[in-house]
């Protein structure tokens, strides 16, 4: 299982690129130390001159690859989620209880990340720090409704399906799976945000704790 995985190539929708960065050595360092320079100073303070500095390459060759730093925050974002989907695919791989592949799920989505060394140009831990303080700047902004037409939201929507599709064998007549694992997944990482800078909103400070509300808050909805 997992020499498949490292074998395995994530995707991500072309519209979010001008040039595919994962096909030349330049494209890889952009990824790599984009998520790491980001990582360090938000994307606030972020440029691709600062970036250009990081590689030893100028801003103009960033910019063939991506048309704005908000592009390049989208694909790192998409990354992730997809990244995440393909964690989820092999938790739950060969496993026939609906309830048992939830849980997996659940613990998939609410454990520490770590490096995954199948895919060395990402610093996943770096990324999911990104994810945690900038993902929702990804659509809070006045062209989602053309983007998400564009398909450039797609693999979120992709990971929330697979979700959404285990409740509906646990329970068919549950009416709101959609919002319940949209809800779950966007509250792991904003309390998990809490946690590290304003742990006076939240009490789930441990990967356990977290774990262990999802988890009750999910089948509780659920089973009713």
């Amino acid at each position: 299982m997992k020499q498949l995985l490292s074998q395995y190539t994530l995707k991500l929708n072309e519209n979010i690129y001008l040039k595919n960065p994962t096909e030349s050595e330049v494209g890889l360092k952009i990824i790599s130390e984009g998520i790491e320079l980001i990582a360090e100073i938000g994307i606030e303070q972020f440029t691709f001159r600062k970036l250009g500095q990081r590689i030893g390459s100028p801003e103009s060759t960033i910019y063939r690859y991506f048309e704005n730093k908000h592009k390049l925050l989208v694909y790192l974002i998409s990354y992730y989620w997809c990244w995440l989907e393909y964690r989820l695919v092999f938790a739950m791989a060969n496993i026939d209880s609906p309830e048992e592949r939830l849980n997996r799920a659940l613990e998939v989505i609410t454990s520490d990340i770590e490096e995954d060394s199948n895919f060395s140009h990402i610093n996943e831990v770096a990324l999911h720090r990104i994810v945690l303080s900038e993902s929702a700047k990804v659509y809070l902004t006045k062209e989602v409704d053309a983007e998400n037409k564009a398909g450039l939201f797609q693999v979120y929507q992709n990971l929330l399906e697979r979700l959404t599709n285990i409740i509906h064998e646990i329970n068919p007549k549950y009416a709101h799976p959609h919002t319940l694992m949209s809800m779950v997944i966007e509250g792991v990482h904003q309390q998990k945000y809490f946690a590290d800078h304003l742990p006076g909103l939240t009490e789930l400070t441990t990967e356990r704790t977290a774990r262990d509300f999802f988890v009750g808050l999910v089948f509780a909805s659920i089973k009713g």
